[in-house]
């Protein structure tokens, strides 16, 4: 018998079954789908930066949490995840934040280095080949002695009849699952291309729908995006395809007639504020969503708040 089953096999989940089992709980994962087809595997992804997630103070603590793991993590090369140089940009305001000084690595982009935007400047941050950190994951959890099953539950009853605990880490399945009206998909499309020397990363913050950024990895770079909310549809569009080749080729003419590799669509599990929580109404659960497009860069300091909070620390 588990002591915790968790529900959902995205960063999130994937990340607290392992801080969990590695902590010596009989631990099972009931996902939906392979990790490798879910929305955490579309994603960058970039763990610096500014957190504007609600509630704030927790996610400051969780983010800053995650990026001393991912950090930690860049010594292996088998893990995915590197600290990369690259630059912030934003069309909101005309002056550099205040909060943006303390990044690491950070100092103003000269007018050459902007890209048109008013808003620039370099950090230094882990940047994460999602595939190939998922299977870093899923191979700690094997080591770990546990396997990823893939099967959708059709309520939180189902695994809260087999385990004392369940954490729901279910994404944007949590709308469903826990009920939760607040929940909603913000659709997100990637193209993704063949990497032409490109190391150093580049991101439009604050941008509604369509924004700019690109994100090398070692053999392709992932260019985005799009930031839909509401939108369940996971059909790539081609024209939205063609205009972030464009936004991206402006920024860096290298990236012009780079092969394309793929095109990838991803629903973000959008939330006005992330819930975890143990929920009063259902003993042993513990819920854990909502992060939108930072649930990589949250997913290290949940699933250690998680872990203490079933281990009774």
């Amino acid at each position: 018998m588990a002591d915790v089953i968790v529900v959902g096999g995205g960063v999130v989940g994937l990340t607290t079954a392992v801080c969990l089992a590695e902590r010596g709980m009989r631990v099972r994962v009931w996902s939906s789908l392979p990790p490798e087809r879910t929305t955490s595997a579309v994603a960058g992804a970039m763990i610096g930066g500014p957190v504007r997630n609600e509630p704030l103070e927790p996610s400051l603590r969780w983010q800053r949490t995650s990026l001393d793991e991912f950090t930690a993590l860049a010594g292996d090369p088998a893990t995915g995840s590197r600290v990369a140089r690259g630059r912030l940009v934003s069309r909101l305001g005309d002056a550099i934040p205040p909060w943006a000084t303390a990044l690491p690595g950070f100092r103003p982009c000269t007018p050459d280095e902007s890209a048109g935007f008013p808003i620039a400047f370099w950090i230094t941050s882990p940047l994460v080949d999602m595939p190939v950190y998922l299977d870093y994951l899923t191979g700690r959890l094997a080591k770990a002695g546990v396997e990823i099953e893939i099967r959708a539950a059709e309520s939180l009853a189902e695994p809260a009849a087999e385990a004392p605990a369940v954490v729901n880490c279910s994404g944007v399945g949590a709308a469903a699952l826990a009920g939760d009206d607040r929940v909603q998909p913000v659709r997100g499309q990637h193209v993704i291309v063949e990497n032409p020397g490109l190391d150093d990363f580049f991101y439009e913050g604050g941008a509604d729908t369509d924004w700019v950024g690109y994100m090398p990895h070692p053999r392709r770079v992932v260019l985005g995006g799009t930031a839909e909310p509401g939108d369940w549809n996971l059909t790539p569009d081609d024209a939205q395809t063609q205009a972030i080749l464009a936004r991206c080729v402006a920024v860096e003419p290298r990236l012009a007639g780079c092969r394309v590799l793929g095109v990838e669509v991803g629903l973000r599990p959008g939330r006005p504020a992330i819930r975890l929580e143990a929920d009063p109404s259902s003993p042993g659960l513990v819920h854990c969503y909502g992060h939108g497009g930072v649930g990589v860069s949250m997913s290290w300091g949940c699933a250690r708040e998680i872990t203490a909070m079933i281990a009774g620390d």
